[in-house]
């Protein structure tokens, strides 16, 4: 039981730090996403990089996960990119909570690529994210506010295509830091361009900002790791969700943000189907967990 509260603990953990990274990301100010997120990873690559160089792993991936590293770094890159455009143009919360429909996203990605069977529980919970979704995006016909959040929506439905990645990479034993590495690698490679042709010089202020950001997230990463050795993801992953309380609070204390009522309604919707989840697949892995036993 005490590994359980340990991988709450870092899960929670996890939590604060990527609500800290998004924090970062906005106070860094007025600088493109493209290239925030090109020295968010590039601290993330390098730690990746020393855990890689310390524990050498065999790696020894096949053509087949070739491709998937491929996808999965560039759905996730685009994921990152619309994720920190959300962060600077939306409520710290709001950006938050729609990069956190990922999980869903992630469902129905795992049925069309993986043939996981979907039960009608899990799509109830599916459609009831999406009309909370739907409370935060609020289509009022100002594309000002709504822009924004569609290009939010748009990084967590990439994060959740690149989430499958993961889990078929995992499923041929690819390491752990050698995706991390790749993804983050492959990011900065990816707005290389954009910088060379498009630089924006940054203070050292916001140099400073964007480093904690990639500290922040490289923390997040390492608490996510070991909360995962804790526990297993089914007992962890609804909070996970701390994230949105988090950012609210850090969106309230740094830029007085609060969320409209709208906002939390949605919110409440969300974080309901994702207790939902959380609920229906504890409660269907007990048996089979009791008969491996």
């Amino acid at each position: 039981m005490q590994t359980r509260y340990k991988g709450i603990l870092c899960i929670l953990s996890a939590a604060f730090f990527f609500a800290l990274m998004g924090l970062c990301v906005r106070m860094s100010g007025d600088v493109p996403s493209i290239q925030k997120s090109f020295f968010r990873n590039l601290v993330a690559a390098l730690v990746a990089l020393a855990l890689l160089w310390k524990a050498r792993p065999a790696i020894h991936p096949d053509r087949t996960a070739w491709w998937e590293l491929f996808f999965r770094s560039f759905f996730g890159t685009l994921g990152i990119w619309c994720n920190f455009y959300a962060v600077d143009h939306l409520v710290l919360a709001d950006a938050s909570m729609l990069n956190k429909m990922s999980p869903f996203f992630a469902i129905l990605f795992s049925f069309f690529l993986l043939r996981e069977k979907v039960s009608l529980f899990q799509a109830g919970a599916v459609i009831a994210a999406f009309c909370g979704c739907v409370m935060i995006v609020r289509p009022t016909g100002l594309v000002t506010d709504l822009f924004p959040s569609l290009v939010g929506l748009t990084g967590g439905a990439c994060a959740g295509l690149a989430y499958t990645m993961v889990r078929m990479l995992s499923k041929r034993k690819v390491p752990g830091p050698f995706i991390v590495f790749f993804f983050s690698a492959f990011s900065c490679v990816a707005a290389a361009p954009w910088l060379l042709l498009d630089y924006h010089p940054m203070t050292g202020g916001q140099l400073l900002w964007l480093l904690l950001a990639g500290a922040a997230a490289a923390g997040g990463q390492f608490s996510i790791t070991a909360a995962y050795s804790f526990a297993p993801a089914r007992e962890l992953s609804v909070y996970d969700y701390a994230q949105v309380l988090f950012s609210a609070l850090l969106g309230f204390l740094f830029f007085r943000q609060v969320p409209d009522l709208w906002s939390w309604a949605g919110y409440v919707v969300i974080c309901g189907a994702a207790v939902a989840m959380f609920l229906y697949t504890r409660r269907h892995s007990e048996p089979a967990d009791s008969a491996a036993k």
